[in-house]
């Protein structure tokens, strides 16, 4: 069946971009927009170029600290206003979701190191809700945007940056420290160990470099990478009975250090000053009100949120 022309034209729009369109047209102010959707600045700064390019007008035009409505962007937000509220209408009135009794599919992307602390979250999900199925897909900080924008995955968990894309919204889980792994049968590591000592680092796409060895050119000193593994899943294996080390997040060294991980490996505070450890969860917006998605994200919260 052919589209009508009034179809045609929506298939060109990303409706996820209206309701930045609104929260701009409220706040005047891109930083304030993004913060009211979860959003980062650069990503609500793209999702307006996009509208700009969608509606072929400027929309709001920077004028000092605030931004200046168009005649069209007037005209459009008097249109879409009552449209969206009656879309939000019809959303709140979802079919409930029943954990203990519905099926459903959920989607999942995460980064290796939140998989290797994710066992408790997975046993609650399939305690509480028996019937429903979880695909979990590989991802990292540079592929998650995209498979989110994609659709490919409905939330994404992971040490990521907040630079995502305008169709998803995020919460911080934990901000932590980073700590350096070793095996339980050697020293203690000060600053002259963490330098002197070889290391292992997890890199999926090869490199041997990372965070930490910009941080030690900072206070002018450096260390020796010997090994690039491409998992954490390898670190016990690697690292059991040398004098290797691997700098990694406070979350995955409780998983690592679990009494049912095995032993055999200890964990030191990073000795230098470096950027924290942020686990975020992210997810499509087109999910918020999603019961069987609000659930989920419900569960991951009780498991992977720090307290306190």
């Amino acid at each position: 069946m052919a589209l009508r022309p009034d179809e045609s034209e929506l298939r060109r729009l990303d409706l996820n971009l209206l309701p930045v369109f609104v929260a701009l047209m409220r706040e005047r102010s891109v930083t304030r927009a993004g913060q009211a959707l979860f959003l980062s600045q650069p990503a609500t700064s793209a999702a307006l170029a996009r509208l700009r390019a969608a509606f072929g007008d400027e929309l709001l035009i920077r004028n000092g600290k605030l931004l200046e409505a168009t005649p069209r962007a007037e005209a459009l937000l008097a249109t879409l206003v009552p449209s969206l509220q009656a879309i939000a209408a019809t959303l709140a009135g979802a079919t409930p979701f029943d954990p203990a009794t519905d099926e459903r599919v959920f989607r999942v992307g995460w980064t290796d190191d939140v998989g290797m602390a994710a066992k408790p979250l997975l046993t609650r999900i399939w305690k509480l809700a028996p019937h429903c199925r979880l695909v979990i897909r590989a991802a990292n900080y540079r592929t998650i945007p995209t498979m989110l924008e994609s659709g490919e995955i409905g939330l994404a968990l992971g040490f990521m940056t907040d630079d995502l894309p305008a169709v998803a919204k995020q919460r911080v889980l934990r901000r932590g420290h980073f700590q350096v792994l070793r095996s339980a049968d050697t020293p203690p590591v000060d600053l002259d160990a963490y330098c002197s000592r070889p290391h292992v680092l997890v890199t999926p796409r090869g490199d041997l470099t990372g965070f930490a060895d910009a941080a030690l050119e900072r206070i002018g000193r450096s260390r020796r990478v010997v090994l690039g593994v491409p998992e954490f899943g390898l670190l016990r294996q690697v690292l059991l009975g040398t004098d290797l080390l691997c700098t990694i997040s406070d979350a995955l060294v409780e998983a690592l250090l679990a009494p049912e991980a095995g032993g055999g490996l200890a964990a030191d505070p990073l000795p230098l000053p470096t950027q924290d450890s942020v686990m975020r969860m992210a997810w499509r917006t087109a999910l918020d009100d999603d019961p069987a998605e609000s659930w989920l994200r419900a569960q991951v919260v009780a498991v992977l949120a720090r307290r306190g």
